[in-house]
């Protein structure tokens, strides 16, 4: 049991250095800036910053959410993305254990945490991202089944959204959603996609009513979707064995 807490403790404190980087990438790639160079600097007076004002969330407390130059306010959605990684992390530990395809799950549902954050900002969605959550999806012990789900998921999604577009008169599906039902596909499998994706529709519905002139980005919904599925799909199969056979 206590062997179980020191690698729950720490998956997540390696969760919140994946946030860490993950806020990079929310903030360099809409730009169309390197993930890799130049190092971490603060936005308002550019000074690069200290190897101790990256640590994950302890940083952020210590400095109190300030530069620790120029003490402009640093955003909350720092901390934040890297608590929720870390949360993250965990889940999947608890539901996968440590086996070798771990990191590729946890690595698929930080790029999709990534893509959500980014969809918000932007209404829209950077294929290199979108496309790393798909490969590090595919890759687990049954990679041909995955590579079949994505295959399938991705290719029905896209008829679906032709003939969506054919009736609407208007794109009715982006490319980017059609690239993030592969990822669930691979991760999800078959039945469990079909309901991922009937309960992304039901969590957007509120948010779609409301925001009608503006519209709401879809790949958060599916992606919180996917997870839920993927972490309680013992108990989906439970639902549809009931539903089925009553």
């Amino acid at each position: 049991m206590q062997e179980k807490w020191l690698i729950t403790i720490g998956v997540f404190i390696i969760g919140t250095m994946i946030g860490s980087f993950l806020n990079v990438v929310i903030y360099r790639i809409p730009k169309g800036e390197s993930i890799v160079f130049p190092a971490s600097k603060c936005q308002s007076c550019q000074t690069p910053l200290k190897w101790w004002h990256n640590i994950p969330i302890f940083s952020w407390l210590v400095l109190g959410g300030k530069c620790y130059f120029c003490k402009s306010k640093i955003s909350m959605q720092y901390p934040l993305i890297e608590l929720i990684t870390g949360i993250l992390f965990v889940l999947l530990y608890l539901k996968t254990g440590l086996v070798w395809y771990f990191p590729f799950i946890a690595a698929s549902f930080s790029a999709l945490l990534a893509l959500v954050m980014i969809d918000f900002e932007y209404m829209a969605v950077p294929d290199n991202v979108n496309f790393a959550a798909l490969l590090f999806a595919l890759i687990q012990p049954d990679f041909i089944h995955a590579l079949i789900y994505a295959a399938i998921a991705a290719g029905g999604l896209y008829l679906v959204g032709l003939l969506s577009s054919f009736i609407a008169k208007r794109e009715a599906m982006g490319s980017a959603d059609v690239i993030v039902a592969g990822t669930m596909g691979a991760l999800l499998g078959f039945p469990h996609f079909f309901v991922a994706l009937f309960l992304s529709a039901l969590l957007a519905m509120i948010p779609s009513l409301i925001k009608r002139e503006s519209g709401v980005p879809f790949v958060p919904f599916l992606a919180l979707a996917t997870l839920i599925i993927y972490l309680y799909d013992t108990q989906v199969n439970m639902l549809l064995e009931k539903l089925i056979y009553g």
